[in-house]
């Protein structure tokens, strides 16, 4: 039981409570930029452990660590605010300040993978090299005459170090002859291979068009280390694709390409975050964005409860000029958080699902 607690469970509350507390931080931070009143910032939920005052907000410890939560004044719409904090309310703010304060907690969520995302590409990120682990039976590099243990260290005169550019090039040739630099020992070789196409299974199972020569990594790797410059644009283009495959696979869960089987819930977390901890720290903070950008663009999806569902509320008072009324938002809430329930009970059954048939 110690063991599984150090493994698995103190993982999971670190990784949760700082993406939670990220969130919570943004709605906090843009409040008090934009002049509205907060009346507590809490890190951690529930009962009370210690809390300081300054000013009008009251600064708390709480006693469950995941993660923390907002109160602004006039948060809710039928809260009584005195005419003197009327300024200060949230629901008496206009439009475009509230829906600052409504994002920013999502966006946060996407900037912390950012910031992740960049420190580890200028701390060191595993790449595996362009080596040659086995050349399949057959294929266009069987029949060039390449062999397991060499390296690829040119396509067509351009420079190859990594895998990824590897197959990157290979991709994008789209069939056509490339001029392979091959190291073979302390032989240089050039090779010339035509990739033939080959139909694949993406993520999503799809069947999609690529091309291939036929060979596999060695799995050797080296690490690299970026200048702050590139490490910074490297994690700002990490952060733009996974958001994009986020969506992506928002959608495909929506047509039902993606089987809602796959929907994992927080025993799935305290799994993962586990062994990515397991793995070492770079990997866990990689998993941290991740789950980051998972977070943040979930959060604004237009369900009532849900930050995106205050943005449509919004979105509503915008075009109408007057906000709905309060019994209408307060049905549209409770239909989100029926929602929101069935959904954690669908994917707390996947989970318990998935131990019993690992």
């Amino acid at each position: 039981m110690p063991n599984a607690i150090f493994q698995y469970a103190i993982p999971a509350v670190i990784l949760l409570g700082i993406l939670i507390f990220v969130h919570e931080f943004g709605h906090f931070i843009v409040a008090k930029l934009l002049g509205v009143g907060v009346v507590k910032f809490s890190m951690g939920f529930g009962p009370k452990i210690i809390g300081k005052k300054w000013g009008e907000t009251e600064y708390l410890i709480s006693a469950f660590p995941l993660g923390g939560y907002v109160k602004l004044i006039g948060e809710n719409p039928d809260e009584e605010v005195s005419e003197e904090d009327q300024k200060k309310s949230f629901s008496h703010q206009p439009i475009k300040k509230r829906i600052a304060i409504v994002i920013a907690g999502p966006l946060f969520n996407i900037f912390l993978a950012a910031l992740i995302f960049s420190l580890v590409n200028c701390f060191g990120v595993p790449l595996l090299t362009s080596e040659v682990g086995g050349v399949m039976k057959g294929y266009p590099a069987d029949m060039a005459g390449m062999k397991t243990g060499d390296k690829i260290a040119a396509i067509n005169g351009r420079k190859i170090e990594f895998w990824e550019d590897l197959s990157q090039a290979i991709e994008k040739s789209k069939g056509r002859e490339l001029n392979l630099g091959v190291m073979r020992g302390k032989d240089h070789l050039n090779i010339s291979v035509t990739p033939q196409t080959t139909l694949v299974k993406d993520i999503f199972g799809q069947e999609r068009r690529t091309f291939k020569i036929g060979i596999e990594s060695s799995g050797s790797y080296i690490t690299v280390r970026y200048n702050p410059l590139v490490g910074s644009f490297k994690g700002l283009v990490q952060t733009y694709e996974i958001s994009k495959l986020t969506i992506l696979s928002i959608v495909k869960l929506i047509e039902r390409v993606i089987p809602a089987k796959t929907i994992g819930g927080p025993i799935l977390i305290v799994q993962m975050a586990g062994k990515m901890a397991k793995a070492g720290y770079l990997v866990f903070f990689h998993f941290m964005a991740v789950l980051s950008i998972n977070l943040g663009i979930l959060n604004l999806l237009p369900i009532p409860i849900l930050d995106g569902g205050h943005l449509f509320f919004l979105s509503i008072e915008a075009i109408k000029g007057k906000p709905l009324s309060v019994k209408k938002m307060e049905i549209a809430q409770q239909v989100g958080l029926f929602l929101l329930i069935l959904l954690m009970i669908f994917a707390f059954y996947n989970d318990i699902a998935r131990i019993f048939t690992e």
